[in-house]
């Protein structure tokens, strides 16, 4: 079980969640069967004579009687049955009239009708008190039981004008006296997409009814109460730390679904405020509908950020603020018609952030788990809801049970980083403490720490000694070099002065054009010597000026290139530029502060000591990488050759200015003066930067340049 923990933890979680799905379509099948009743009316008339609905309430459906464009009373009904016979429309309820065909035509949403059930009773309920539970009926309705006005929701009329739409839930008494009751219902509807008894009509005992529906008000009170509280409590949290973003939008998220709580269901809010006007009722659910996935969105990339994307920000945004305004501007009749679009936009932004859970739970963060579970409950509460109101599904309002289930998720794990940063808290409050212990401590021990610094004064009294000693070797090295490059002028100056005499004296007139050659360039390296030795004094003694300014890497590595490309190539040696990830995006402004001339120099000083000991037919390569070392980012340039290379155990000495090796197989007069590596190393630390080699002392060897980039950017 360990192993299957530790080496299959992804299988494992995948394996829960799947779980978590099935158990809650699960769930959802058994309470669709569990609200089924094969007890159905047919032509108009429904017959419980065998069932005991005062102690078991049955919903009404089935066929009931359809009079379309007709508001009629019951009194009407009779007098037509007397002289035209029986009805010959039925409509299935619960269900609305858009879409049902009528003698050849499709009906629109818009219109009113008159509805009729007879319902044949038994002798066991006959004599009991019954009960009618009315839903939510679009939008304006006139119940008559047995002839008697019972219900009356909004105002009944032929048009647009003539109407009032309202919603409510009602609750309605009658004693039957006989064996049958008659049900008559006039609908209206101009104000919304679709008309009719969409939802279930449900009738019982008034006794058990009324436990029924006082057992819904209650389960819809602790839901909204619970998100309300839930909401305000993260809300006042941000007031008081500002920093804590997520609180702020999970708490405008519960507010919101804990207000939408109260305009579905029961209708707390019509029962709370009876006159509340229709229109302000559904925009504010529909408000709340278009909103609700923008602010998860914010409360998602709060908890786990950068995984949403900037498109996908810019686009929720802009699809929330179309569809707000359409709410916003237009009458119910267009708005309602958007239901779909809405729906299918927060499932493809739950579906998505969904898939960043997922992610996040295989790379195991912090509630990423927990989140993703809750989402799946969630997201199954919300598509039944959509489903319900388009009417294709009969288990209705969902989402708040399942919202309020995600609401006690999320309180659990912003509890948890609540107490991991209280726990932090408290860590940092000891570890003060400690410090102000270890203060006290070093106070009582004073005169200890200054016998201390009196052993760290005289510590750096000795690091200055290895300095001093470190100076004179330099010095002594310097009155070396001097000698050396003394020696090395007095060889050349009298081969030259030779050869001039040679000259003058017509020794061998047809060899004077070498003469004169051999003279030109032996004057050319002994005036490069001096230059170099000269300019890398001025280097050491901080005499050299650099104009410093930001520049682009990859730009002046290209114009370096072209520039010298010609020279390497006319020496017979192939000359390679290898951006490799400096192609990438983010390195395309990679900058650093430099010298561009000074640069240059130090840059031409490692080609051209690659060049002077790669044979023909070689290669010099300049490369550039990037690497971050302590959260500050470096570029490194690499100069690497084909040529003899360099022995390990000199690689630290050859940037030393009087240093100078004998390599086997070379011409004396390639090496030069042994002062370039010197120069390039003096400029290259003048930039804040490093250059060091590597070579195997066999083939090849590499320099690497490491310089420093600034923070910013060019712009």
């Amino acid at each position: 079980m360990g192993r299957l923990l530790r080496f299959g933890s992804r299988t494992l979680w995948l394996y829960v969640a799947a779980a978590v799905v099935v158990g809650v379509v699960a769930c959802y099948a058994v309470i669709s069967a569990s609200g089924s009743s094969t007890i159905q009316s047919e032509r108009g008339v429904l017959d419980v004579t065998q069932a005991h609905i005062s102690e078991h309430p049955l919903p009404l459906k089935g066929e009931w009687a359809f009079y379309w464009q007709e508001l009629l009373s019951p009194e009407d009904i009779h007098n037509r049955a007397g002289r035209n016979g029986d009805q010959n429309h039925w409509m299935n309820i619960p269900n609305s009239w858009l879409g049902y065909r009528l003698d050849g035509e499709t009906l629109n949403g818009t219109g009113y009708a008159t509805f009729r059930l007879v319902i044949k009773l038994g002798e066991q309920d006959r004599n009991e008190r019954l009960a009618l539970r009315l839903p939510t009926i679009f939008h304006a309705y006139k119940l008559w039981v047995n002839g008697e006005l019972l219900a009356e929701v909004g105002v009944v009329g032929p048009d647009k004008s003539s109407v009032t739409p309202r919603l409510a839930t009602r609750l309605v008494f009658f004693q039957p006296e006989r064996d049958q009751v008659e049900l008559v219902m006039q609908v209206a509807n101009f104000h919304h997409k679709r008309g009719g008894i969409t939802s279930n009509i449900e009738l019982g005992g008034s006794g058990v009814l009324t436990v029924k529906t006082k057992l819904r008000i209650a389960a819809d009170m602790f839901i909204t109460a619970s998100l309300l509280v839930i909401g305000l409590y993260h809300l006042l949290l941000f007031i008081l730390r500002r920093k804590e973003r997520a609180a702020l939008y999970f708490g405008l998220f519960t507010v919101l679904m804990g207000i939408r709580s109260l305009l579905v269901g029961e209708l707390l809010l019509t029962q709370l405020w009876p006159s509340i006007p229709w229109g302000l009722q559904f925009k504010l659910e529909y408000l709340i509908l278009c909103s609700c996935a923008y602010i998860i969105m914010r409360y998602f990339d709060c908890i786990f950020p950068d995984y949403v994307s900037r498109w996908f920000h810019l686009a929720t945004r802009i699809v929330t603020a179309v569809l707000c305004t359409v709410v916003v501007v237009t009458p119910a009749r267009i708005y309602t018609q958007l239901l779909v679009i809405i729906g299918v936009f927060i499932v493809l932004h739950m579906v998505y952030l969904m898939v960043g859970l997922a992610h996040e739970a295989v790379r195991r963060k912090e509630g990423a788990l927990i989140f993703l579970l809750v989402s799946v409950v969630a997201l199954v509460t919300v598509i039944n809801d959509f489903l319900y109101y388009n009417e294709w599904s009969r288990v209705g309002n969902t989402s708040p049970l399942g919202l309020l289930v995600f609401a006690v998720a999320q309180i659990i794990l912003l509890s948890s980083r609540f107490t991991r940063a209280a726990t932090n808290e408290e860590r940092i409050t000891r570890e003060l403490q400690d410090a102000n212990h270890k203060l006290v401590e070093m106070n009582t021990n004073l005169e200890r720490l200054v016998q201390e610094r009196t052993h760290a004064l005289s510590a750096a009294h000795d690091d200055l000694r290895t300095s001093y000693d470190r100076l004179l070797h330099s010095e002594q090295g310097r009155k070396k070099l001097l000698a050396y490059i003394t020696h090395d002028l007095r060889l050349p100056l009298s081969s030259m002065l030779g050869y001039v005499e040679a000259v003058q004296d017509g020794v061998k007139p047809e060899r004077n054009d070498q003469y004169l050659k051999y003279i030109r360039d032996n004057t050319i390296r002994i005036n490069r010597m001096i230059e170099e030795l000269s300019f890398l004094s001025h280097l050491e003694t901080g005499q050299v000026p650099y104009r410093m300014r930001p520049v682009q890497v990859k730009p002046f590595l290209q114009g370096f290139f072209e520039q010298y490309e010609l020279v390497v190539r006319d020496a017979g040696l192939e000359f390679v530029l290898d951006m490799g990830a400096a192609e990438e995006p983010t390195h395309n402004l990679l900058v650093v502060e430099m010298d561009e001339q000074r640069f240059d120099q130090a840059l031409f000083n490692l080609v051209s000591n690659a060049m002077k000991f790669t044979s023909r037919g070689g290669l010099v390569r300049i490369a550039l990488a990037v690497e971050e070392v302590e959260h500050l980012r470096y570029a490194v340039i690499r100069v690497e050759d084909s040529g003899m290379g360099i022995p390990p155990d000199q690689l630290e000495e050859i940037f030393n200015r009087n240093y100078k090796v004998e390599r086997p197989g070379v011409e004396q007069g390639a090496e030069g003066s042994g002062l370039g590596l010197a120069i390039c190393r003096e400029i290259v630390q003048a930039h804040g930067g490093t250059v060091r080699a590597e070579s195997d002392g066999r083939t090849g060897a590499v320099f690497y340049v490491s310089i420093p980039c600034m923070v910013r950017s060019l712009k």
